[in-house]
C-alpha cells in the first residue's frame, strides 16, 4: 500500500492519472450534461456552424486561401458533433491537445510551478459549449498554432541563424494552414526568445514577422485584403449567434487565445524584475534528499490529493454557475422538434416552459400526440404562442416553417426557410425541407437541387438519393405518401411572407379548401379558446363530424359549460356528451370561486391549485395556473 502510494506521488505518474480523471470527466460531461448534438443542430441560433460535402471540388476551394486546410479539417471534424458521443470525443482531444501543448510551453520555460495552469484553457472550451454556442473551428486554429509552437521549442538550433530560418519556415506554413492563428505562434516564439531564451533580437525580429508575414503571403501572395490578411479564422467569431451572444462570451474567446502570451509576458517580467532587485548569493541551504521527503512525510501525497480536488472542484464549480438548464432545454426542444420526437419534446419543455418558443413547440406536439384540447392549459398559455404572430416573433422563422408546412401553407414556409438560409448558410435541416416543399409544389427541377446538395452530406445523402431516385421512376411522385398528403392540404392562396393578425381567416381558409385538415381545426379552436372566444367555437362543432372524435376533448366540453352558463342557452353537442368528470369539476371550481364571493385575487390561489390546468382558470384569469 505503501509503495503504491510513493508511485501515486511521483510527480510524472501523478500528473498522468489526475489528466486522465480530468479528461474522462470532461468527456463524459460533454457527452451526457452538454449533448454537443444540440450544437450541430443550432436551433436557428447558431449561425456559423459549417457545411461539410463529401466532393472534390468542395476541398478544393479550401486550399486555394490562408487558414483554408484547417478550415476544411474544423468543418470535418465538427460533422461528428451530430452524434454526442462521437463530438464528445472530439472536443475532448481538441482540449488535451491544448493543455498538453501548454504544459510543454511551461516546461521548455522552466516554469514547474504553473503546470496547473495548464487546465486553464479546457475549462474555458468547457464554459463556451455550456453556453451552446460554436468556436471549434477557431479552437482548431489555436491547437495547431501551439503544437507549431511546441514544434519550434523543440527543434530550433541554439545558433540564432538556424532559429531564424525554423521560425520562418514554420511562419510560412502555419500561416497557410491557420491564418489569423499565426500571430499567437508568432507573440509566444517572441516571448520565449525575449524573456527565457535571452535572444533578445530574435525575439524582436519574431514580433515584426507578426505583422510581416501576414502581409507578405496573405495580402501580396494570395490577394487577401488587410484585415482579412490579419484575422483569417478568427473572424468567424463575429459570425456567431446574436450580439447579446457575442458579447457575453467575448471574454472567454480572448482569454483563450491571450492566456499563454499573458502567462509567458507575465513569468517573464517577474523573472527580470526578481534579477534585477535580488541580489544572486552562491550559498544554499541544504535539503534532505528526495528520497528521504518522501519516505517519512506524507506531504507529497497530500499534496497530489488536494491539489486534485480542488481542480475538481474548481471545474465543477465553474461549469455548474455557467451551466443554463433553460438554454440546454430551448436547444433540445427545438431538436426534438425537427424531428418530430413529439413525447422527448413534453419532456423537455417544462424546463424552459416560459418561453413561448417552448409553448409554440409544445402545442405541435400535443396536436401530434391527439391531446391538444386535452391536455393544452397544463402549460402556461398565450395567443401570441400558438403562431409566434406577432412582429417581434417575425424573425423567428426557424421556429416556424415546420408549422407552415403540417398547416398547408406552402409558400409562408418557403419564404421562411429561404430566410433561415440566407441567416444561417447551407444547413441540412433548411435544405430538406426546401426540397420536400419543392417537391410538393411540383417544382422538380428545384427540387434536384436541394437533393443533390444533399447527397453530397455526411448523414442525409441516403434521404436525398432515395428521392432522386424516385424522380427518376415517377417525376410526379404519385406514390409517395407524405407528398401527397402535404398537396392534399396546401392551400394556392398566398398570404404573404409570414402570420399577419387574421390567422383566424387564415385557418378558416384552410378548412374551405380541405375539411379534413385536422390541424388546421385543433389550431383554430385553440385559437377560439385562447382569445375566449367562445361563440365562435361553438359554430365550428359542426365540423367534429369531419374527424374521428370517440368524445369531446376536454377542453372543448368546459367551454361549452362556460358557454352555456354565460349566454343561458343550450349547446348542441352534435351528439356528443359531456363527461361527468368534467361536470364535477366545473361545479367544483365555481364553488371555491363563489366561496370568495368571486373575488378574482382572493380565489386565484386556491383555483390555482386544483383547477390550474383547467380552461375554467383560463377563461377567468387569461392565463394558464398550470407550473410546469
Amino acid at each position: 500500500m505503501l509503495n503504491s502510494f510513493r508511485k501515486l506521488s511521483n510527480q510524472a505518474s501523478g500528473r498522468a492519472i489526475r489528466d486522465l480523471v480530468f479528461f474522462v470527466l470532461f468527456y463524459l460531461y460533454l457527452w451526457l450534461d452538454v449533448d454537443l448534438r444540440l450544437i450541430y443542430h443550432g436551433g436557428g441560433v447558431i449561425t456559423n456552424f459549417p457545411v461539410f460535402y463529401r466532393r472534390w471540388s468542395f476541398f478544393r476551394d479550401f486550399l486555394s486561401y490562408p487558414c483554408g486546410p484547417v478550415e476544411y479539417l474544423a468543418a470535418f471534424l465538427a460533422q461528428f458533433l451530430y452524434y454526442s458521443w462521437a463530438g464528445a470525443i472530439v472536443v475532448t482531444a481538441v482540449a488535451w491537445l491544448i493543455c498538453v501543448c501548454t504544459s510543454f510551453f511551461f516546461r521548455a520555460v522552466n516554469a514547474p510551478r504553473l503546470y496547473w495552469a495548464r487546465f486553464v484553457p479546457p475549462i474555458l472550451l468547457l464554459v463556451l459549449y455550456t453556453q451552446y454556442t460554436f468556436h471549434f473551428v477557431t479552437t482548431v486554429a489555436l491547437s495547431v498554432a501551439l503544437v507549431f509552437v511546441c514544434l519550434y521549442l523543440k527543434i530550433t538550433p541554439k545558433n540564432k541563424s538556424g532559429a531564424f530560418v525554423v521560425f520562418m519556415v514554420l511562419s510560412v506554413v502555419l500561416y497557410y494552414l491557420a491564418g489569423g492563428a499565426y500571430l499567437l505562434f508568432a507573440v509566444l516564439c517572441a516571448l520565449y526568445e525575449l524573456f527565457f531564451a535571452r535572444r533578445r533580437s530574435l525575439g524582436v525580429v519574431y514580433l515584426l514577422s507578426a505583422a510581416l508575414v501576414p502581409y507578405v503571403e496573405g495580402v501580396l501572395v494570395f490577394g487577401l485584403s488587410i484585415s482579412h490578411a490579419f484575422s483569417g479564422l478568427l473572424q468567424s467569431f463575429w459570425k456567431t449567434t446574436s450580439y447579446e451572444t457575442r458579447k457575453r462570451i467575448l471574454i472567454i474567446v480572448y482569454m483563450l487565445y491571450l492566456y499563454l502570451p499573458l502567462a509567458a509576458l507575465g513569468l517573464g517580467l517577474w523573472r527580470t524584475l526578481m534579477k534585477a532587485n535580488v541580489k544572486k548569493t552562491h550559498s544554499k541551504v541544504a535539503k534532505p534528499p528526495a528520497k528521504i521527503y518522501s519516505r517519512y512525510t506524507p506531504w507529497p501525497q497530500l499534496r497530489w490529493t488536494v491539489s486534485s480536488l480542488i481542480l475538481l472542484v474548481i471545474t465543477g464549480a465553474i461549469v455548474f454557475f455557467m451551466h443554463s438548464k433553460k438554454l440546454k432545454a430551448l436547444f433540445a426542444v427545438d431538436y426534438y422538434v425537427c424531428r418530430q420526437m413529439w413525447p422527448q419534446v413534453l419532456a423537455t419543455a417544462p424546463d424552459c416552459s416560459d418561453s413561448f418558443f417552448a409553448v409554440h413547440a409544445v402545442n405541435r406536439a400535443l396536436y401530434h400526440t391527439g391531446r391538444l384540447g386535452y391536455d393544452m392549459f397544463a402549460w402556461p398559455q398565450h395567443p401570441e404562442a400558438l403562431f409566434l404572430s406577432s412582429e417581434k416573433y417575425i424573425p423567428a422563422r426557424w421556429k416556424k416553417f415546420d408549422s407552415y408546412v403540417e398547416l398547408g401553407f406552402m409558400n409562408m414556409a418557403e419564404n421562411a426557410l429561404n430566410d433561415s438560409l440566407g441567416r444561417i448558410g447551407d444547413h441540412p435541416v433548411i435544405f430538406k425541407r426546401l426540397a420536400l416543399i419543392s417537391m410538393v409544389k411540383g417544382n422538380i427541377s428545384t427540387a434536384r437541387v436541394y437533393l443533390g446538395s444533399l447527397s453530397k452530406t455526411l448523414f442525409d445523402h441516403k434521404w436525398a438519393e432515395s428521392y432522386l431516385d424516385k424522380l427518376d421512376t415517377d417525376p410526379n411522385l404519385s406514390t409517395d405518401d407524405a407528398v401527397q398528403k402535404l398537396r392534399s392540404l396546401m392551400i394556392k392562396k398566398d398570404y404573404g411572407t409570414d402570420f399577419p393578425y387574421e390567422n383566424e381567416a387564415m385557418l378558416s381558409d384552410l378548412l374551405e379548401a380541405n375539411r379534413q385538415n385536422r390541424m388546421a381545426f385543433e389550431y383554430l379552436m385553440a385559437l377560439y379558446l385562447l382569445t375566449r372566444q367562445l361563440d365562435k367555437l361553438v359554430q365550428n362543432l359542426d365540423r367534429l363530424s369531419d374527424f374521428d372524435y370517440s368524445q369531446l376533448p376536454h377542453h372543448y366540453e368546459e367551454a361549452m359549460l362556460l358557454y352555456a352558463a354565460e349566454t343561458k342557452k343550450a349547446v348542441d353537442l352534435h351528439g356528443y356528451q359531456i363527461t361527468r368528470e368534467t361536470l364535477q369539476r366545473y361545479k367544483g371550481f365555481a364553488q371555491v370561486y363563489q366561496s370568495y364571493w368571486k373575488n378574482k385575487q382572493a380565489a386565484m390561489n386556491e383555483l390555482a391549485k386544483h383547477y390550474g390546468d383547467s380552461y375554467f382558470f383560463y377563461y377567468l384569469y387569461g392565463f394558464s395556473g398550470a407550473q410546469k
